[in-house]
This record gives C-alpha cells, sequence and structure tokens, in this order.
C-alpha cells in the first residue's frame, strides 16, 4: 500500500510538520518532499567518505521509516554535506524494502538488541561525525542540523537533543516517563556520572567520530542510552544540548517501561559500585563504630544511654558496612566500571593494598580480638561471675573482621594478582 512507503498529503503528520515544498510523483500520485535526486544520490551513497553517517535501528518501522529518511535526505540538503544513511534492522516487515527503495544502507545485526543494532551499524558508518535516532518519526531529522552544527564547529563532543527543555508534542510521551521516569533516571546519571545534562535518554545525538570510538560501548539493550552518557563523562567529553521538539510515534511501541527502566538503574548501579557499594558501607561502618562506641562507654545520646542490645546491633552495623565496603573495592579492581569507587578511603586502599599487607592487617585484628575475648573467659572463670557483655561483643567483632580481612585480602590478590 502506499501508506507504507510515502506519507500521504492529508496525513496529521504531513499537515502538522511538512514545511518543506512538496511535489508530484507521477508514478503513484503520491507527493514527497522536494529534494535535488542528484543531491539525493550523492548524499546516500557518496564514494567517498561521507561528513555524516545517520544511523536509524529499525523494528517493523514502515509506518515511519520513509518518513525519516526523507527527513534526513533534507537535513543533508539544508547542511550541504555528503552523507549516509544507514538502517540497523531486524524488521519481520518491510521496514527493509522501504529503506532500500529510498536509497538507505541496509544493515541486519546478527544478534538482537537496541544497543547491539547501534553498535554493529557504528562498526559500518564511515562518516567523520555520526548522527543517531529513531525510525518512528519521534524525533523530527529536519531538526538535525542544529546538533550537527555544535559538534561540527567544535562546541561541543557530543550534542543531544532535550525533549524534556523543549516540547512534547500531546500524546508523544507518556506522562509517568516525561514526570517520573525520564526526570529520575536523569537524576541518577548526573549524580552518578557528573554528565549535567537535563535529558538523559533522549535518542537524538550527534557525536565526532574519534569521541564515539572513545567510549567502548559494550551494552546491547536499551541502557545503551545510559552507558553513551555515562562513558562520555567518564571521558569528560564536551556534551552539549538542543531543545527539540518530540512527537507521537508512528507504529506500535516497543518500549516495555518497567524492564527498560529497571535496566537503565541497574546498569547505572553496576558501573557505580561507589555509589552501590562503598559510600553506604562507610556510611553504615560508621554508624555502627559510633554506636558501639556509644553503648561500651555508656554515653548517652539526648538522654539515652544505649546498652547491650545497642551494641550488638552497631556491631551488626560495622561487620555489614565493612562487607558492603569490601564489594565496592572489589566491584573496582575487577568489574572495569565505568565510574570506579573515588572516595579517599577506597583509593588509599586500591594504591597501598597488597596480600601481605591485608592478611597481616586482618590477622592482628583477629589476634587483638581473640587476646581481649581470651581476657574476658579467664576473668569469668576466676570471679565465677560473667563478664561485661559489651566487652564479649567487641570481641567478637574484631574477630570476625579480623577473618574478613584475611580473606578480603587473598580474594583481592586473586582477582587482582597483588
Amino acid at each position: 500500500m502506499a501508506s507504507e512507503t510515502t506519507i500521504s498529503e492529508h496525513s496529521p503528520l504531513a499537515e502538522e510538520r511538512h514545511d518543506r515544498p512538496l511535489r508530484e510523483n507521477g508514478e503513484n500520485g503520491t507527493r514527497e518532499r522536494a529534494i535535488d535526486p542528484e543531491r539525493t544520490s550523492e548524499t546516500t551513497i557518496a564514494e567517498e567518505r561521507p561528513t555524516l553517517s545517520v544511523v536509524v535501528p529499525t523494528l517493523d518501522e514502515q509506518e515511519g521509516i520513509s518518513e525519516c529518511i526523507e527527513r534526513i535526505e533534507s537535513a543533508f540538503y539544508e547542511l550541504d554535506i555528503d552523507g549516509e544513511i544507514i538502517i540497523s534492522d531486524s524488521s519481520t516487515d518491510r521496514t527493509p524494502e522501504i529503506a532500500r527503495e529510498m536509497g538507505a544502507r541496509v544493515l541486519t545485526p546478527d544478534r538482537p538488541g537496541y544497543g547491539y543494532a547501534y553498535r554493529y551499524a557504528f562498526a559500518h558508518a564511515r562518516g567523520e561525525y555520526v548522527a543517531i535516532g529513531d525510525a518512528d518519526t519521534t524525533y523530527d531529522f529536519e531538526e538535525l542540523p542544529k546538533l550537527f552544527e555544535l559538534v561540527a564547529e567544535g562546541e561541543a563532543d557530543m550534542a543531544m537533543g532535550s525533549r524534556l527543555a523543549g516540547e512534547i508534542r500531546p500524546g508523544a510521551m507518556p506522562a509517568l516517563h516525561q514526570h517520573v521516569g525520564n526526570p529520575l533516571l536523569t537524576k541518577f546519571l548526573n549524580v552518578f556520572y557528573g554528565a549535567g545534562v537535563s535529558d538523559a535518554h533522549s535518542g537524538f545525538r550527534v557525536i565526532e567520530r574519534e569521541a564515539l570510538d572513545s567510549l567502548d560501548l559494550t551494552s546491547d539493550g536499551m541502557e545503551f542510552a545510559s552507558e553513551m552518557i555515562m562513558a562520555a563523562g567518564a571521558e569528560d567529553l564536551e556534551i552539549r544540548e538542543v531543545p527539540i521538539t518530540y512527537h507521537e510515534r508512528e507504529g506500535e511501541a516497543t518500549l516495555d517501561s518497567f524492564q527498560d527502566g529497571w535496566r537503565h538503574v541497574r546498569f547505572m548501579l553496576l558501573n557505580a559500585p561507589g555509589y552501590l557499594f562503598s559510600l553506604p558501607g562507610i556510611g553504615l561502618g560508621t554508624l555502627g563504630v559510633l554506636v558501639m562506641g556509644a553503648a561500651f562507654f555508656g554515653v548517652g545520646i539526648g538522654g539515652f544511654v544505649p546498652g547491650i542490645h545497642s551494641m550488638i546491633a552497631g556491631s551488626l552495623l560495622t561487620i555489614v558496612g565493612y562487607q558492603v565496603a569490601g564489594l565496592g573495592l572489589f566491584a573496582g579492581i575487577a568489574g572495569n566500571p565505568i565510574s570506579a569507587p573515588s572516595d579517599p578511603l577506597t583509593e588509599w586502599v586500591v594504591e597501598r593494598a597488597t596480600l601481605e599487607r591485608g592478611a597481616t592487617f586482618g590477622a592482628s585484628i583477629f589476634v587483638l580480638g581473640g587476646g581481649y575475648a581470651a581476657y574476658l573467659f579467664v576473668q569469668w572463670v576466676d570471679s565465677g561471675s560473667l563478664p561485661l557483655l559489651a566487652g564479649d561483643v567487641l570481641a567478637v567483632t574484631a574477630i570476625v573482621l579480623g577473618l574478613q580481612t584475611v580473606f578480603f585480602s587473598f580474594f583481592m590478590s586473586a582477582i587482582a594478582d597483588r
């Protein structure tokens, strides 16, 4: 049907968004954007290295792919540059046929995944700059020049279209995404990685090729959008945003709000062990030591004098905090995260820790705890009465921490060859 390959003259999108001259197509009576055919062939299949490669992943996007390609060609024409359009396609409908008919390069990734579709296409892109965007007409590729010029003129390493700073058309984005999901995920990403963006999950971006190669992207799923910003922040790349208009999509949505949202959160946390492990562990351990100290020495807090139950609670907090902080250390050493732990304590341990030093330190704590426990036992035998219970808790805590340190040291040596 004609609706599969062209934008009807009377479609809402044509009436609302087509502001360029249209011309009659004598073969099928439909109307298309007026683009110089010589310019189209020159920019779509450039024999020499193109200036800009536009990569578009597709999954059953036959309703919107033709309009997207038209708008990309229009952007090339406005910028007066040679460009190529790469469709990274995993569709079961007519999307690849439509794209090929319109002169785009169509690639078929050898495994599924939104992020993998991009990474597969990046390996084939030839442009000095790379642009990305979706094929569902939500992003207007005629706004591409605004992003491209920021990067091409050296004002940014990567430019992004910000939907939240621009305009979101009615029905284009669910209210939960607009007011909760995207702002919250963006806040997480800015706090964890210092990205400083307003719309971290906008999929409309332009980046210099060398900068893209420096990111070393690895994710296959929807978390690719987060990884790209996280890695750019870790590489200290200059990221600039441009307000854009976000439109209602053509075709069926493939996004799973909660599953894909969780993938983003999980990816951000796993690549920021300092926030996931180190800081919570240090906080718990510090609180535990303070509670134990107050209980052991009988220090009142606002009229409350902590007792043996507080001592036990403090011991548990100290042990758990120590173990969680240790996980942060191991994740930073073995996991090669995008954002390694950077707190002073973790950095100090990473720089100086060896198997011998760690095992010696752990054994010393164990001996001190064991010695104190032996002293309390002798007191109990001599006096016939139970010793100070807080002292027992302190001794056991030291013994456990000592053993943990010894085994932590061997484990660290196994994963880091220290």
